[in-house]
């Protein structure tokens, strides 16, 4: 099971990256404006947060063999049986959701960062 763990990791992990760096480049893209690039990068995050969340509550309707984790598996280290595969499906949602919880810590950090960016401007 270590070898599923470590294998979700990576191919959940290499999407949310891919996904953190556009985020990335729409704040860069704003950044004439911290304020806005702040506040498009908290929507986005959270946006990003909630489709994890949808993803891992939808896992259990899909076929384990259809999911890139699967395929990135040896033969021989994937599960067997219903009850293999759901644990593998147990394994999924559960990186899911941590990434989920991640981005939601981010795009919260984001929208706190861009309030007292606010309140600053606001000030002077």
């Amino acid at each position: 099971m270590e070898k599923i763990h470590k294998v979700a990791m990576f191919c959940i992990g290499r999407a949310v990256m891919f996904g953190a760096f556009a985020i990335g480049l729409v704040m860069l893209s704003f950044s004439f404006d911290l304020v806005l690039a702040f506040s498009a990068g908290a929507l986005m995050t959270l946006i990003m947060s909630e489709l994890l969340i949808l993803k891992a509550y939808t896992l259990a309707r899909q076929n384990p063999r259809k999911t890139e984790v699967w395929m990135h598996l040896n033969p021989n280290a994937r599960p067997v049986g219903r009850s293999g595969a759901k644990v593998f499906i147990a394994i999924l949602k559960d990186i899911y959701l941590r990434f989920a919880v991640l981005s939601l810590q981010v795009g919260c950090g984001f929208f706190a960062f861009s309030m007292v960016l606010r309140v600053v401007r606001a000030i002077t």
